[in-house]
């Protein structure tokens, strides 16, 4: 997968809804998320029913590593906003798996960066 369509996937799990996260999220993903917590991915989908989604985000600073040809992990600052609050701004790592050509979110991660 090319560094643009990788970033376009990533923006897809912040903007987008519940579709995304059942269609590209590994069964054996972990995120980490500030006040929350280590979420398995079961746990993660079920909390999309409940969380408000992102109106906008702005993730620069981005860098790409690649672990051989079937692992990406990128790391970035990201800037989201939702409808009637103020930005939040995180550090964020995540790591796509490439099983048989199709690219799955196996780890995220998010720092609080103030």
């Amino acid at each position: 997968m090319d560094e643009q369509a990788i970033w376009a996937l990533e923006q897809r799990f912040w903007l987008e809804g519940a579709s995304v996260y059942d269609d590209l999220l590994d069964p054996a993903c972990l995120m980490a998320f500030p006040g929350l917590g280590v979420m398995r991915a079961a746990d993660v989908l079920e909390s999309l029913t409940q969380a408000p989604r992102w109106a906008s985000v702005t993730m620069t600073d981005r860098s790409v590593g690649r672990a051989g040809d079937a692992v990406l992990v990128l790391g970035y600052t990201a800037e989201g906003k939702r409808d009637g609050a103020g930005p939040y701004r995180c550090f964020c790592t995540s790591t796509y798996r490439a099983d048989d050509g199709r690219w799955t979110l196996v780890q995220h991660q998010q720092t609080m960066a103030d």
